[in-house]
């Protein structure tokens, strides 16, 4: 370094060269750590760093909309062999009917519930969530909508038919079921086992009206066998037509309001057209 002569410079670093520079910031540890680079001037390069864009990049993830998992091919399968087997079994035990029209009843939703609470358990499957108070007011909502008309028009006939529906053998003969199983069996295990499987496990990545279609072909398989169909033609079709009708709006609801509204819905509609016609009010 050249000694400091104030007769050719009033700036004492003018006289520096850019090694003196580099000298000087090489001495100095607090300005310059090994390894950083150092320009023609003897001043260390300072580069950006990238973990900042990259925490701000994981921020912007985090904002982002969850992704939903992507149920297998697999599991498709699986879903629409518990609905075959469902179905083969429904058409299959018909000749339970009416001696044992309740073990009937208790297996087929049973083969339902089982692949529903499997799927919840280990497989991809619609879940409930936290749910608000307006969604499941809309389910009780439909729940009325659909089940009212019904119980207005169906007068005498819709309480035959409930109570044919829910009949079985009792000390050798053919009788109504007490009316706390026909609670039990609309108001737990029915919307349970078809609200898991149809609403949970085939609607998580089909349409609503594939389901409502699917769980229709289901229900008239379940129930129409109970009825005298030969007899009453026309009384099967119209109850045929009301099962299509109110599973398309389980399936609706699903889609619009949620799992736990669909459920809801199911239970509002069992109440109003199938248990309060079987009790005769």
């Amino acid at each position: 370094m050249q000694p400091y002569d104030p007769r050719f410079s009033d700036d004492p670093d003018a006289l520096n060269t850019p090694a003196d520079s580099a000298a000087d910031a090489a001495a100095d540890p607090l300005e310059v750590e090994a390894g950083d680079t150092l320009d023609d001037n003897g001043d260390a390069l300072i580069f950006e760093d990238d973990d900042a864009d990259t925490s701000d990049d994981a921020d912007d993830d985090s904002d982002a909309d969850p992704v939903l998992p992507r149920r297998s091919r697999g599991g498709d399968n699986d879903a629409m062999f518990g609905y075959l087997l469902a179905l083969a079994l429904s058409i299959g035990l018909t000749p339970l009917i009416p001696v044992n029209a309740d073990l009937r009843y208790a297996l087929v939703w049973g083969v339902l519930a089982l692949f529903g609470v499997l799927a919840w358990l280990f497989g991809v499957t619609t879940r409930i969530q936290h749910e608000n108070a307006e969604n499941l007011a809309w389910g009780v909502v439909f729940g009325v909508i659909v089940g009212a008309p019904l119980l207005l028009a169906g007068g005498s006939t819709l309480t035959t038919t409930a109570r044919v529906l829910f009949q079985t053998e009792i000390g050798g003969e053919i009788r109504t079921l007490p009316p706390g199983v026909v609670l039990m069996l609309l108001v737990f295990v029915m919307p349970l086992a078809e609200t898991l499987f149809f609403r949970a496990l085939l609607q998580y990545n089909r349409s609503f009206w594939l389901v409502g279609a699917l769980s229709s072909v289901w229900a008239i398989a379940l129930f129409l066998p109970m009825l005298n169909v030969p007899q009453f033609p026309v009384v099967a079709f119209i109850i045929g037509v009301a099962l299509i009708m109110i599973n398309l709006i389980y399936s609706y609801v699903r889609q619009r309001n949620g799992l736990a509204a669909a459920w809801l819905c199911q239970i509002v509609v069992n109440v109003v057209v199938l248990f309060v016609p079987y009790l005769g009010v």
